[in-house]
């Protein structure tokens, strides 16, 4: 008579039970996994963001206004973009250099999100240009927070090598209608903006 076979092992008897080395080499891609992914997340994040001021940049108000116009298409909740122009801003950098013009576009932001409200969205468009999206506003409302936007951020100043410098501004604002690209409607908010900076000019 054959001597009995010796008992095998549990994890010889449930190949699907996987060695201990195995099941802690899987926690440990799967918590790469998670850090990569939040990685990602972060970067993704800092890409819609402009790095010097801190608010949106063009991509990420883009994104964030195609976001608004399809709420608004269905919910049809008044809101308006603002497009702002700094005035007099080039000979800032031309005559103190950039870290002043830095520095001073610093403070416009700042001062823009210190005065609209949380809801609102503040973004810089690139160079001089910034746009502020503004909830539950029509189109009287924006055109005179336009105008209050230019007033404020003309008493917006920083000192600089023995300096007060400022800047003007001019700004002009459109209210948010269906069937209209985030582009069209910021290209209509400009073209508002140079209006009124035509104006001003007499």
């Amino acid at each position: 008579m054959p001597a009995a076979k010796p008992q095998r092992a549990v994890t010889e008897d449930r190949p699907d039970a996987p060695p201990q080395e195995l099941l802690e080499e899987v926690r440990r891609l799967r918590r790469d996994l998670v850090h990569a992914q939040e990685r990602i997340a972060e970067l993704e994040a800092r890409a819609d963001v402009d790095p010097l001021l801190d608010v949106l940049n063009r991509r990420g108000f883009e994104r964030e206004l195609t976001r608004s116009l399809a709420y608004f298409a269905r919910y049809g909740t008044r809101a308006g973009l603002i497009f702002i122009d700094l005035d007099g801003f080039k000979p800032i950098n031309d005559i103190y250099g950039h870290t002043a013009g830095d520095a001073l576009l610093k403070a416009v932001a700042a001062t823009l999100v210190s005065r609209v409200r949380a809801s609102d969205v503040v973004a810089r468009l690139g160079g001089d240009e910034f746009c502020v999206l503004m909830w539950n506003a029509d189109q009287n409302l924006v055109a005179a927070k336009a105008l209050d936007l230019e007033a404020i951020i003309a008493q917006a100043r920083i000192e600089y090598s023995g300096a007060n410098l400022s800047v003007g501004a001019s700004a002009g604002g459109v209210a948010l209608r269906a069937g209209i690209t985030a582009a069209e409607l910021i290209a209509e908010a400009d073209r508002a903006m140079y209006a009124r900076k035509k104006s001003k000019r007499g």
